[in-house]
Protein backbone atom coordinates (compact mmCIF):
# COMPACT_ATOMS: atom_id res chain seq x y z
CA UNK A 1 0.00 0.00 0.00
CA UNK A 2 1.74 3.14 -1.19
CA UNK A 3 1.50 6.59 0.34
CA UNK A 4 0.97 9.83 -1.57
CA UNK A 5 3.06 12.97 -1.09
CA UNK A 6 -0.18 14.86 -0.39
CA UNK A 7 -1.00 12.49 2.49
CA UNK A 8 2.40 13.12 4.09
CA UNK A 9 2.03 16.90 3.62
CA UNK A 10 -1.37 16.95 5.31
CA UNK A 11 -0.20 14.76 8.18
CA UNK A 12 2.88 16.89 8.87
CA UNK A 13 0.93 20.15 8.74
CA UNK A 14 -1.86 18.73 10.94
CA UNK A 15 0.46 17.25 13.56
CA UNK A 16 2.85 20.21 13.95
CA UNK A 17 0.94 23.49 14.37
CA UNK A 18 2.01 26.40 12.14
CA UNK A 19 4.05 24.16 9.88
CA UNK A 20 4.09 24.27 6.08
CA UNK A 21 5.36 21.31 4.08
CA UNK A 22 6.12 20.56 0.44
CA UNK A 23 6.47 16.83 -0.20
CA UNK A 24 7.48 14.94 -3.33
CA UNK A 25 8.06 11.25 -3.87
CA UNK A 26 7.21 8.02 -5.62
CA UNK A 27 4.98 6.34 -3.06
CA UNK A 28 7.83 4.83 -1.01
CA UNK A 29 10.72 7.33 -1.08
CA UNK A 30 9.97 10.94 -0.21
CA UNK A 31 11.60 14.35 0.14
CA UNK A 32 9.99 16.98 2.35
CA UNK A 33 10.79 20.65 2.78
CA UNK A 34 9.25 21.68 6.08
CA UNK A 35 9.19 25.06 7.81
CA UNK A 36 7.57 26.37 10.94
CA UNK A 37 8.05 27.94 14.35
CA UNK A 38 7.96 24.57 16.15
CA UNK A 39 11.56 23.95 14.99
CA UNK A 40 13.05 27.12 16.51
CA UNK A 41 15.70 26.40 19.11
CA UNK A 42 15.85 22.67 18.33
CA UNK A 43 18.94 20.82 17.17
CA UNK A 44 18.82 19.36 13.67
CA UNK A 45 18.34 15.89 15.18
CA UNK A 46 15.41 17.08 17.32
CA UNK A 47 13.86 18.86 14.33
CA UNK A 48 13.98 15.64 12.30
CA UNK A 49 12.68 13.60 15.23
CA UNK A 50 9.68 15.93 15.53
CA UNK A 51 8.70 15.15 11.93
CA UNK A 52 9.60 11.44 12.08
CA UNK A 53 7.41 11.05 15.19
CA UNK A 54 4.40 12.01 13.05
CA UNK A 55 4.78 8.71 11.17
CA UNK A 56 6.06 6.36 13.89
CA UNK A 57 6.37 2.74 12.79
CA UNK A 58 5.35 3.61 9.22
CA UNK A 59 8.93 4.82 8.61
CA UNK A 60 10.87 1.93 7.18
CA UNK A 61 7.61 0.16 6.35
CA UNK A 62 4.89 2.00 4.36
CA UNK A 63 7.26 4.98 4.08
CA UNK A 64 10.55 3.43 3.06
CA UNK A 65 12.58 6.67 3.17
CA UNK A 66 11.90 10.28 4.12
CA UNK A 67 14.54 12.94 3.44
CA UNK A 68 14.00 16.23 5.26
CA UNK A 69 15.04 19.84 4.83
CA UNK A 70 13.77 21.84 7.79
CA UNK A 71 13.72 25.59 8.40
CA UNK A 72 12.69 27.23 11.65
CA UNK A 73 10.50 30.30 11.20
CA UNK A 74 9.11 32.90 13.55
CA UNK A 75 5.53 32.75 14.83
CA UNK A 76 3.14 34.70 12.63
Amino acid sequence: MSVSPDELKVRIESAIPGTRAAVSGDGHHFEAIVEGPAFAGLSRIDQHKLVYDVFGAELGDRIHALSLKITATEDR
